[in-house]
């Protein structure tokens, strides 16, 4: 399981890569496993507000759907459309082509509000009981 240390974690497995303004959202690594094979995903218009905590998609697998939250506000300025058509790339390549928006920052200090790698695993740990 991976857990890159140039990303920031919510406490509701979404992971957030930032750049400048901008930060790039998806589900991490442990959250697509837990899930299993994803076969739909429904995602945000460009254009939309979220605030942190809001849920703006959803992802489906064989065995469940799972909303999935802003870890920080804003507006979305991009969406991966290629989801749409290939939803497994999320399962492929959590961290890289399955990644689901992108949000111009409301208030880039939310992000305080998030775990690093090393947090971020110490909850995975003990969610599994280790």
């Amino acid at each position: 399981m991976e857990f890159p240390a140039n990303l920031y974690y919510s406490k509701d497995h979404e992971w957030v890569e930032v750049e400048g303004n901008r930060a790039r959202i998806g589900i991490t690594d442990y959250a697509q496993e837990s899930l299993g094979d994803i076969v739909f995903v429904e995602l945000p218009q460009v254009g939309d507000e979220l605030a942190a905590g809001d849920s703006f998609g959803v992802v489906e697998s064989v065995k469940s759907a799972s909303d999935v939250y802003a870890p920080v506000g804003g507006k979305v300025v991009a969406v991966n459309e290629a989801l749409l058509d290939s939803p497994q790339d999320i399962n492929a390549d959590p961290y890289g082509k399955g990644w689901m928006i992108e949000v111009e920052m409301s208030d880039p200090a939310e992000i305080e509000n998030l775990m690093d790698s090393g947090a971020y695993q110490q909850l995975v740990k003990e969610e599994k009981g280790e």
